[in-house]
């Protein structure tokens, strides 16, 4: 009788462990479960597109509230109406594109060179001791530096070109990728190494599979960041570096509205920059770091 009692307990306290693996099993996959459910138009229009709209909204209105209060004579604050009117003349004119796809290209390609060459060195900074030793300290002090002091001697170097521009993004954006790189490959956790090694993923294989893969988040915020000291760069060496040869950029849109005392024509060109910065960052950053915390499950989908 007391064989059957333990028997019968023994069976119970596997019953009730099996359930309560299987309860644990089911949480586990309750947590991997994403919800894949799409947002409605309605609620996308009012969380994400009616909030800047409305910040947009209220920039105009304090500005023209600025202007009707006569703050500061019309020469230096121009009303919202007169830079549109500008905008309007550049888009009959057939210019506005012309204009900004000179600095967009320069800038795209400028940014895709630095990429290029800010992502080797940044592995190689953070995998030998001996480079981070002797570059680490280096590129933090370039990343520092304002990309503005790179256009006198690229000016003198090089001459009034492309080439010229194109120097003076790489020496502003290649730090800012390396660095993100490598302060990214930092933070690998050394289990991720050590079983990337237990399965034989060493070497360039390793880099590859285990280290770039998981320096990923910090990768792209370098990514981000040397995109925003190309564009400064290019913006920076556009206005001081201005020449018929070089074509009509939105730097050099900006620097002949100052010389003209053209108040309208400086708004527009900082507007357009702005809008370039900006439309660059919501069509290719922000889904790139989306997909980034969806694809570890810190995102829900929607």
């Amino acid at each position: 009788m007391a064989s059957t009692d333990t028997t019968g307990t023994a069976t119970g306290k596997g019953a009730a462990r099996s359930d309560d693996l299987a309860g644990l099993e089911a949480g586990l996959d309750a947590l991997d479960a994403v919800q894949v459910n799409r947002t409605p138009v309605r609620e996308v229009l009012l969380k994400k597109v009616l909030p800047p709209l409305t910040a947009v909204a209220l920039v105009l209105v304090a500005w023209q509230v600025l202007v009707w209060a006569e703050v500061t004579p019309d020469y230096k604050l121009p009303a919202p109406s007169t830079v549109w009117d500008g905008l309007s003349d550049m888009w009959l004119q057939g210019t506005l594109f012309e204009v900004i796809w000179t600095s967009v290209s320069r800038g795209l390609l400028g940014f895709l060179l630095a990429l290029a060459i800010g992502t080797p060195l940044g592995l190689l900074v953070s995998r030998v001791r001996f480079v981070r030793a002797a570059i680490g300290p280096i590129l933090s002090g370039l990343q520092s530096l304002p990309s503005v002091a790179w256009v006198p001697p690229a000016v003198i170097w090089l001459g009034l070109n492309d080439s010229m521009m194109f120097a003076v993004i790489l020496l502003g954006a290649v730090p800012s990728i390396a660095n993100g790189l490598v302060s990214g490959v930092d933070q690998v956790p050394p289990l991720f190494l050590r079983a990337g090694r237990t399965l034989g993923a060493t070497g360039l294989r390793g880099t590859w599979h285990i280290v770039m893969p998981a320096a990923l988040p910090g990768y792209v915020a370098g990514l981000k960041q040397g995109w925003a000291f190309s564009w400064r760069s290019l913006m920076a060496a556009e206005i001081i570096a201005s020449s018929p040869d070089l074509g009509l950029g939105l730097g050099q849109l900006l620097e002949n509205g100052r010389n003209n005392a053209d108040m309208p024509g400086v708004f527009l060109a900082i507007l357009l920059i702005l809008i370039v910065g900006i439309a660059i960052d919501l069509l290719v950053f922000s889904p790139l770091e989306r997909w980034i915390l969806r694809s570890r499950g810190l995102l829900v989908r929607s």
